[in-house]
C-alpha cells in the first residue's frame, strides 16, 4: 500500500521481494504445482517475457527519464530463491538496496538514517492458510532487521479494511481478460487511487502509466492493442509494485466420462459451454454406476 510513506520507495519495495522464496514454498508447502509469475499477465501473448519489440520501443522512448531504465533494456525476472543458501544471496542484495534507499542496521533494527523511524509492517490476512506462507517471508526479513506482524481477521473487517486502504501489505490478484481494456483504469490508474472500495488497492498515481492505460484502451488493432498492453507490463514490472507470487499452467478438472470435447484445445482453460454429452459414453457410464451400487 504506498499510501503508507514506507513503500513510496521502490528500492524498498524491490528489497522486500528478496525475502520471499518461492522455490522453497514451492517444494515444501505446495508439492511442485506452481510457476513464478513474473508478468500480470503471465500465461498469455500478451506479456512482457521478452526484450522490448521495435513498436514497444517506439511507445515507450518519449517516457525516457520518467520511467525505469531496465524497461528498455532488461526482460524483469522476480528473485529466484531455494533454500538457506540462496535466500542468504538474496537477504544481502536486499539489505544493500535498503541501505540505499537510507535504511540502516542499528542494535539489530532496521531504522531511517535520517528520521530513526524503525522498519517494521503488517500482513494483512483473511484466511488463517495463508499463514504457512506469509510466516516464512516475514522470518526471512527478520533477519534483515525488519520486524513483520501477520494478522488474520475476520470478513467483515478485511473487506471494510480493503475498501479503505487500512493495511500495509496484503495478498491479492487481478483478474486478466485476453483483450484488456477499461478496467485497467481500476486497476493501475490514479483517478482510481483515492476511490474507496475501487481496485487500485497498490495507491498507484503515475503519469506515464495513464498514459499508456490510454494506449491499450484506444488500440486500433490486436497487434496494437498487444504492444500497449506489454509496455503496461514493463512498467508495472520494473515499478516493484508487488512481490509476485505464482500460477498453475494447466487446469484441476473432474469430470464423468460422459462428454465429448473439441479435439483443438482451447487457447485459455476447458471451455464447458464446448463440451457435450455423448450418448454412447453416457450409457457405458451408466451402466458401471449400477454395477456400483449394487
Amino acid at each position: 500500500n504506498t499510501r503508507r510513506k514506507i513503500f513510496r520507495d521502490k528500492r524498498l519495495r524491490q528489497a522486500l521481494a528478496y525475502g520471499f522464496d518461492f522455490e522453497w514454498s514451492n517444494e515444501n508447502l505446495f508439492h511442485g504445482q506452481y510457476a513464478r509469475t513474473h508478468s500480470f499477465f503471465s500465461n498469455s501473448e500478451l506479456a512482457a517475457i521478452e526484450l522490448p519489440s521495435p513498436e514497444e520501443l517506439k511507445l515507450l522512448s518519449p517516457y525516457k527519464g520518467r520511467i525505469p531504465n531496465e524497461v528498455f533494456t532488461k526482460v524483469y525476472q522476480a528473485p529466484r530463491g531455494g533454500g538457506p543458501r540462496q535466500i542468504r544471496k538474496n537477504l544481502r542484495v536486499a539489505g544493500k538496496l535498503l541501505e540505499t534507499a537510507g535504511w540502516m542496521v542499528k542494535d539489530g533494527r532496521r531504522v531511517n538514517a535520517t528520521t530513526g523511524e524503525v522498519l517494521e509492517f503488517e500482513v494483512l490476512l483473511v484466511s488463517p492458510l495463508f499463514e504457512r506462507i506469509v510466516l516464512p517471508f516475514a522470518k526471512n526479513l527478520e533477519k534483515l532487521g525488519i520486524k513483520v506482524s501477520v494478522r488474520t481477521v475476520d470478513p467483515s473487517q478485511y473487506r471494510r479494511r480493503i475498501q479503505t486502504f487500512d493495511f500495509d501489505v496484503i495478498v491479492g490478484g487481478w483478474g486478466q481478460s485476453l483483450s484488456p481494456g477499461n478496467e485497467q483504469r481500476n486497476f493501475w490508474g490514479s483517478d482510481a487511487a483515492d476511490l474507496e472500495g475501487g481496485r487500485n488497492t497498490i495507491g498507484i498515481k503515475d503519469p506515464v502509466i495513464d498514459a499508456i492505460i490510454e494506449k491499450v484502451i484506444s488500440a486500433p488493432s490486436r497487434k496494437d492493442l498487444i504492444t500497449a498492453v506489454k509496455s503496461l507490463d514493463r512498467l508495472l514490472q520494473w515499478g516493484h509494485w508487488v512481490i509476485p507470487h505464482w500460477h498453475a499452467k494447466y487446469d484441476r478438472v473432474a469430470y464423468w466420462t460422459k462428454f465429448g470435447r473439441p479435439k483443438i484445445t482451447p487457447t485459455q482453460g476447458n471451455q464447458f459451454t464446448t463440451w457435450w454429452v455423448d450418448a454412447k459414453r453416457n450409457n457405458a457410464l451408466k451402466g458401471k454406476l449400477a454395477s456400483a451400487n449394487e
